[in-house]
């Protein structure tokens, strides 16, 4: 995982948790099976990439009235003047950039995972969500409350759900997801599907035949890592 340490994104990932309304279930360092019988908002499970891909549920995709705008994305929600979008940017930069008025972003640099890239102008990046909106709704978001849907469309509280890339690599990938795309930077296909299979965990999403068939393959070829995740929902 990926570690951020930016005061702006930590008071912002607070906002964010507090939009789900759901006091945390366990205390810090708490775990719990891999599947857990009842899951709740805090609860934390620790388990292993092959662990957490046994345990997704496997359901056909349905987009039926998918919109994007179903999650509002990009909100504010620490006041700082700084939105979720540049939050990202700013806590990811290798080398920090100047924070202007209506926090205008210059100068820094950063270093795209996905395709290996560096970046030196704050414009050339998106920040992607790991698990796209659409593969989020198609993966029971469609069901979710608009408030959920903002939260994890805007979601601070795990390093892996946004990662600011390339915005030709972003482009590239758009909604599809392992079984369609994989970053061209082959030394970093394990970490996706890790943080892939670790945002679908924290968020109770299932993964289509295709995709679990793709993850799986790809994970034999990668090491059986440790992974921790706190529960969104």
């Amino acid at each position: 995982m990926r570690t951020r340490t930016t005061t702006t994104r930590t008071l912002a990932t607070t906002a964010v948790t507090l939009l789900l309304g759901a006091a945390l279930a366990s205390p810090a360092g708490a775990t719990a099976p891999a599947a857990p019988a009842h899951r709740a908002p805090g609860e934390v499970v620790t388990t292993t990439l092959l662990g957490a891909l046994h345990a997704l549920p496997v359901t056909d995709e349905d987009r039926t009235g998918y919109v994007r705008t179903a999650f509002r994305q990009w909100i504010d929600a620490d006041k700082d003047g700084c939105d979720t979008r540049r939050e990202v940017i700013i806590a990811e930069a290798v080398q920090a950039p100047e924070v202007g008025a209506r926090c205008a972003l210059t100068g820094g640099q950063w270093y795209s995972p996905y395709d290996a890239v560096t970046v030196t102008d704050p414009a050339g990046l998106d920040v992607d969500h790991m698990v796209p909106l659409a593969e989020a709704w198609d993966s029971g978001a469609s069901s979710w409350s608009t408030v959920e849907r903002q939260a994890y469309a805007n979601d601070l509280g795990d390093d892996r759900s946004l990662i600011a890339v390339t915005a030709k690599s972003n482009r590239s990938k758009a909604d599809k997801d392992p079984a369609d795309w994989l970053p061209p930077a082959g030394d970093y296909v394990c970490t996706y599907i890790t943080d892939w299979t670790a945002v679908k965990t924290r968020w109770g999403l299932s993964a289509d035949p295709r995709e679990k068939d793709a993850l799986q393959r790809i994970a034999a070829g990668c090491a059986d890592e440790s992974i921790t995740v706190e529960l969104a929902r």
